[in-house]
């Protein structure tokens, strides 16, 4: 298949296109910046809310589109008007631009866990209703709606996935206010002292990039009648607290767990590190998965820092 991944050279980006790749697809990959799209991909660099960018990675048309480009949270908070240009506009053009050249296109959007809100409520399953606060998961939900309105006219074939937390991201400012997560990982691999920001019983719902790779790649060829009418799932993810992570994560890199101390922030708290039980029927039915357990979460998310 051709395929077009928006985000291509971001975290996620860069694993999938090389596993599509890896897997024989014609991948295009368009980012702002060219330099971290994987070599075997067909570069475009470009402002996506460009509409002349957009038409160069389009080209004559693809068989399937993977959007991940996105404003991440503490970006999109900080300038709600480019979350609305990139989040919104730019996608609901791209979902037009698109179909219009291959009506029935298979979509894969990414979502995000922020469409539900804070504070969750004591259980989050299939049932539990959107209710944003944040822009970022405004945005995402209000396109979310787009992709299932645009599946239910025939323009495209869309599947949106909602995202937990993805370990382990690479050190460095990423705009999103869960950082704490992945910088966690880069610490205790170098040895070095961390300073949680929330509490030890703290609670994520987590996937490493790899596995959250592997649930897009899956997304690409389900049968789309496997899913809800709303077209949206949110991933499976194991449910982990900061304590535990810190613990394996310091068992696997060989250093005393006793290097990470907590100073927890309530605010950062209740909205990242307060997620309750997750069920996710939708999502396993139609053959997305989690990682398995946490050894396995954290030996892949370390091996992505390799």
């Amino acid at each position: 298949m051709k395929i077009l991944v928006t985000g291509a050279g971001g975290f996620v980006g860069r694993q999938l296109v090389s596993d599509l790749t890896d897997a024989g697809h014609a991948v295009v990959g368009l980012d702002t910046h060219a330099g971290g799209i994987p070599a075997d991909a067909t570069a475009i660099e470009g402002d996506f809310g460009d509409a002349g960018v957009r038409a160069q990675a389009l080209g004559d048309g693809c068989d399937a589109l993977v959007h991940l480009a996105t404003v991440p949270g503490g970006a999109a908070e900080a300038d709600p008007q480019a979350s609305r240009r990139i989040n919104i506009d730019a996608m609901y053009d791209l979902l037009l631009e698109a179909s219009a050249l291959k009506p029935g296109l298979r979509v894969a959007y990414a979502s995000s866990i922020a469409v539900y809100g804070d504070p969750l409520p004591d259980f989050v399953d299939d049932t539990t209703p959107l209710s944003p606060k944040m822009i970022y998961g405004g945005h995402k939900a209000m396109m979310e709606h787009a992709v299932a309105m645009f599946s239910n006219r025939g323009m495209i074939d869309g599947v949106t996935v909602r995202l937990p937390g993805i370990l382990a991201r690479p050190k460095g400012p990423s705009g999103m206010k869960s950082a704490f997560m992945s910088n966690l990982f880069h610490a205790l691999k170098a040895g070095e002292a961390f300073t949680c920001p929330v509490s030890a019983q703290g609670t994520i719902w987590a996937e490493s990039v790899a596995c959250v790779s592997a649930n897009f790649v899956h997304a690409l060829s389900l049968d789309s009648a496997l899913l809800p009418p709303t077209r949206a799932v949110t991933l499976p993810a194991l449910r982990v607290s900061m304590g535990d992570l810190a613990a394996e994560v310091a068992r696997q890199c060989g250093v005393d767990a006793g290097l990470v101390t907590y100073e927890p922030d309530a605010a950062l708290e209740a909205a990242f590190a307060a997620q309750p039980p997750l069920a996710t029927p939708s999502a396993e039915s139609a053959g997305f998965a989690h990682d398995g357990d946490i050894a396995k979460l954290v030996s892949s998310a370390l091996a992505t820092l390799a």
